[in-house]
């Protein structure tokens, strides 16, 4: 209330010192115009009179003069008129003998003098009067004077009543001022302060747990959202503390963001975490005239944001959004996430020739057909391997940078993209505790040895501490493919590398993702299972008994062409589901400037259309190809909805889609079909495990996941649910920090 009486004070002073500022300036103007209308008026009829009272005056006429000044009389406003000898000495007058004009007879002496007219206001009888006063020349000689009074009293008349209407206009201003202030506090205001406060009540007794929506250009909005963040971290809070209170009582000891936390502080004390990778986890990129911030989608990013989160420290990245210069500091860095930030994003800024070189040339022609054998010939060319060493040392130099203050820190390289980086950070800062994770397959020595600078790469690798992968049979061709190509010692027992004074473990590391909490309201699981389905139905363009999906980024490595011909047998074994499944593929397009990656994209959608055209109807396709970069909003309604899910890499190292699957599923429905040459197949056994080359196994398996019973598709889900719950990506972070911290940093970087 008293917020309200002082802005209504404000605003009614206001237009108070307003309205008098304009009436004062509008009583000058008036009060000017009048005047001069007066003296302009008075100046009319004495040039009229002149002549003929100079003509009388000539004739020694007095009843003439007594005439004509009395013919002036009756005129609007005019006192009278008269008319005076050289001496001042009035000859005739039709100005009333009560007036007293002694004033008028000063002003009529001083024109005489002057020899010019001369108007003024005088006050006669307690009445403003204005008089004009005009010499009268005979040959050339001053013989008189005549004198025009007029009554001025209409214009503080006329001054009075603009005073008075203004007046008014303020009082009638001030009460609609009062009014519509009193309301639009109301309902601006407090009703929607009274709304966010009975909205965070019912957060904080946990009676809700939906965001606040407020109308569209809400002064409160900014507000609400900072809230609605609030309330975020607040439920997740409570969740996480009912979780934890759970796992006590059932004596399990799970990892959540919490306990990382906790335990990456104790080992780790005020250590930052440096974590490296070629793709940053957000970045911006120009809409029109605005800047919009984007998750890019892929494994990577998925699994570190929470670690990031938990723990804070430094994301150093490549910067390839168009925006991404804009939005961060001379230094490339900036705090993230946007709307609550947990720790620094540091980017790094390549020219063309050296993404292309080091990221579309080296790394995605060379090492990763290299490693994943898919039958795509590697491609290595020296300016590639060039660009690719400047990068990392680009990198290099940037860590360095990072950690010049800090004693034995940690930094967490991530992927083939920097394969270079260990020995180089080590060279510098031979403290530093460096681990690496490979997160594609490592092939056997034999396919390895294709790569003309495989000894630089494995030297380069042998710098880390701890280099880590998903499963133990690629930590196995690493230690094999050292073995064969450079002089040291392999200890197999400990699975270590012994070389030139230094020690790097090799272990795998299965990552995983951060489970969600589920809720556990069978109600609100159906009809959001619903909502869901009606968003996928509406995205595809029709509805369909069941649906299949699948998510990958748009990659010869990921099985899509082999999983849509199986589709395509799955209907000519199974022709009763024809009109009834449909499998959607969410693709995001990569590298496509890559004729590989071009030539995938156009065998598919043939492909795709050859199937469609066999088995379409109207009103029904069997497959459908959406070809975007979907955020994980969008395919999140995929993933809790699909009565099954493919993921059928050729060759993968993990693959996280099949655990996004699965954590998804809160109704624990679904099928998961799994290809056994991915990490994730050694760890989700309940899924139908396939071999990605078998286009029959994959049909039998479509059919065998659209006919399950529920009651089996409960238990599988379940137990592979169980398994992610425990081997999160919480856990995964906690086992490669708590070793490479309790490493020894043994290594000798001069010898080396």
């Amino acid at each position: 209330m008293k917020i309200t009486l002082k802005l209504i004070f404000s605003l009614v002073l206001i237009a108070t010192l307003v309205v008098l500022g304009f009436t004062f300036f509008q009583v000058q103007n008036e009060r000017n115009r009048l005047t001069h209308e007066l003296d302009v008026r008075a100046e009319i009829l004495t040039e009229g009179l002149n002549e003929s009272v100079k003509e009388l005056l000539k004739a020694k006429s007095p009843v003439g003069l007594k005439r004509l000044v009395e013919r002036f009389g009756g005129r609007e406003r005019l006192i009278g008129v008269a008319v005076y000898d050289s001496l001042g000495n009035s000859i005739v007058s039709s100005i009333n003998k009560s007036i007293t004009i002694q004033d008028s007879v000063v002003h009529v002496n001083e024109s005489i003098i002057r020899g010019e007219g001369i108007a003024s206001f005088i006050e006669i009888d307690g009445k403003s009067m204005h008089s004009y006063a005009v010499p009268l020349h005979l040959d050339d000689q001053t013989v008189g004077a005549l004198l025009v009074l007029h009554d001025a009293s209409f214009i503080d008349s006329r001054i009075k009543e603009i005073w008075q209407t203004n007046f008014v206009r303020l009082l009638i201003q001030t009460l609609l001022i009062i009014i519509s202030t009193v309301l639009i506090v109301r309902w601006s205001v407090i009703w929607p302060i009274e709304k966010i406060a009975e909205w965070m009540r019912n957060i904080r007794t946990g009676k809700t747990n939906q965001s606040i929506r407020l109308q569209q250009g809400d002064i409160l909005k900014p507000l609400a959202d900072e809230v609605t963040l609030l309330s975020k971290s607040l439920s997740l809070a409570r969740a996480s503390a009912e979780e934890e209170a759970r796992l006590r009582l059932q004596a399990e000891s799970v990892w959540t963001a919490e306990r990382l936390k906790e335990h990456v502080r104790q080992e780790i004390s005020d250590k930052n975490l440096i974590v490296v990778s070629n793709r940053e986890p957000y970045l911006h990129t120009k809409q029109g005239n605005n800047i919009e911030c984007i998750i890019p989608a892929g494994g990577l990013v998925t699994a570190l944001d929470p670690i990031l989160k938990a723990c804070g420290g430094v994301w150093i990245a490549h910067g390839s959004g168009d925006a991404d210069q804009e939005t961060a500091d001379i230094n490339g860095r900036l705090p993230v996430p946007p709307e609550e930030p947990a720790y620094i994003l540091r980017r790094i800024f390549l020219t063309k020739e050296e993404e292309e070189g080091y990221y579309y040339g080296f790394s995605n022609e060379g090492i990763w057909p290299l490693c994943h054998i898919t039958h795509t010939r590697p491609t290595f060319r020296l300016d590639d391997w060039i660009n690719y060493q400047t990068v990392n040392q680009k990198f290099a130099d940037t860590i360095i940078d990072e950690i010049k203050d800090q004693k034995e820190p940690l930094i967490f390289i991530q992927d083939y993209h920097f394969a270079l980086l260990p020995f180089l950070i080590k060279a510098k800062r031979p403290d530093a505790h460096v681990a690496l994770f490979w997160h594609i397959p490592w092939p056997n020595p034999e396919v390895f040895g294709i790569c003309p600078w495989k000894k630089e790469i494995l030297v380069g690798l042998l710098g880390a501490d701890l280099i880590g992968f998903h499963i133990q049979f690629h930590c196995n061709n690493f230690l094999e493919t050292v073995d064969r190509y450079l002089e040291s010692k392999i200890n197999w027992d400990q699975f270590n590398v012994e070389r030139l004074g230094g020690v790097t473990s090799v272990k795998p590391f299965p990552i995983s993702i951060a489970f969600p909490n589920l809720p556990a309201n069978a109600s609100e699981i159906s009809q959001s299972q619903k909502a869901f389905r009606e968003i996928v139905f509406k995205k595809i363009g029709f509805s369909t008994k069941y649906f299949g999906v699948g998510v990958d980024r748009i990659d010869y490595t990921k099985g899509i062409l082999e999983r849509f011909l199986a589709v395509e047998r799955f209907f000519e074994k199974y022709p009763d589901f024809i009109g009834q499944f449909t499998f959607v593929g969410l693709g995001a397009p990569s590298r496509t400037h890559i004729k590989r990656y071009h030539d995938l994209i156009s065998e598919l959608d043939e492909t795709v259309d050859k199937i469609n055209w066999r088995f379409q109807t109207k009103s029904w396709k069997p497959i459908v190809f959406l070809k975007a970069h979907h955020s994980h909003e969008q395919i999140n309604p995929f993933y809790k909805t699909a009565d099954l899910c493919m993921v059928t890499s050729l060759h993968d190292g993990m693959n996280l889609v099949a655990k996004e699957f699965v954590a998804s599923r809160v109704d624990n429905d679904g099928v998961l079909i799994l290809s056994q040459f991915t990490g994730a197949s050694r760890e989700l056994q309940d899924a139908i495990i396939v071999n990605p080359y078998s286009i029959e196994e994959m049909a039998d398996a479509i059919h065998s996941a659209l006919i399950m019973k529920h009651k089996e598709r409960s238990e599988r889900m379940t137990r592979m649910q169980n398994i992610l719950k425990e081997r999160n990506v919480y856990r995964w972070a906690a086992n490669i920090i708590t070793t490479l911290s309790r490493l020894r940093v043994t290594i000798n970087m001069e010898e080396k």
